[in-house]
């Protein structure tokens, strides 16, 4: 059976939803089986309140941006229809969570409890585990993990959401977004991505193989001792095949 994983990163106006803060927008990507699919969900949303200065300098995301954008409740049933059923993925959960929830009440939704639909995964808390008494926010993961954020200058839901499912991945047991047919399955959100490959003729003149000199499968087998020494032993391709 498939494992579907949404991994959701949410900016806001403010710290507290006690507070009267508010989503603005929201960004998550898909996994299954451990794999990028291509689909997407991104949403700017209008908070109905002004944007604290700290939040702003933060992501950079104006009032006046967000002025033509829709309301929360406007858009509930397509972004619940996206995360129904799967594992959320999310650094510092109880953050995102605490205003998912809070915006849920204030659009009357029948869905009281993000929890109640999905599961949580806090890679905020695997990440402590893993590297306790180190840092632990995401930059501190991307240079640990050697993920690239160069794009990173300020927060925005999607590239975070993204840049978090390659750490995740790294952190528990390898990363691995390829499409193993060379496309992804149709789905309803986003645009959907389609790696450029070529399909050979069956006609075509048989390859050479060309076999790795000592020194490259010297490389190979170093790579391979760091990425097990990286995942806590879990590299796959050190395992003994099953009989």
């Amino acid at each position: 059976m498939a494992t579907r994983q949404i991994v959701l990163d949410t900016e806001t106006t403010g710290l507290e939803p006690s507070q009267g803060h508010r989503i603005i927008e929201i960004g998550c990507v898909e996994l299954v089986n451990r794999r990028l699919t291509g689909n997407h969900y991104h949403q700017y949303i209008q908070p109905e309140r002004e944007i604290d200065q700290g939040a702003l300098e933060v992501h950079g995301i104006s009032n006046e941006f967000l002025s033509d954008k829709p309301v929360f409740a406007h858009v509930l049933d397509e972004f619940l229809a996206f995360i129904d059923g799967a594992e959320l993925i999310i650094h510092n959960a109880p953050f995102d969570i605490g205003f998912i929830d809070h915006e849920l009440k204030l659009a009357g939704s029948k869905i009281k409890k993000t929890g109640s639909i999905c599961g949580v995964i806090d890679s905020l808390v695997l990440a402590r585990k893993k590297h306790p008494g180190q840092k632990n926010n995401l930059d501190a993961l991307c240079k640990r993990y050697a993920v690239d954020n160069a794009k990173r200058e300020l927060h925005g839901a999607l590239l975070d959401a993204e840049i978090l499912a390659d750490v995740y991945l790294m952190m528990t047991g390898g990363q691995t977004s390829l499409y193993l047919d060379g496309e992804v399955d149709a789905g309803s959100q986003g645009e959907q991505a389609q790696v450029g490959v070529t399909r050979l003729d069956s006609g075509r003149k048989k390859l050479p193989v060309i076999a790795a000199n000592a020194e490259e499968l010297a490389a190979h087998d170093a790579l391979l001792a760091t990425i097990d020494k990286k995942s806590d032993g879990q590299c796959l391709w050190l395992k003994a095949p099953e009989a």
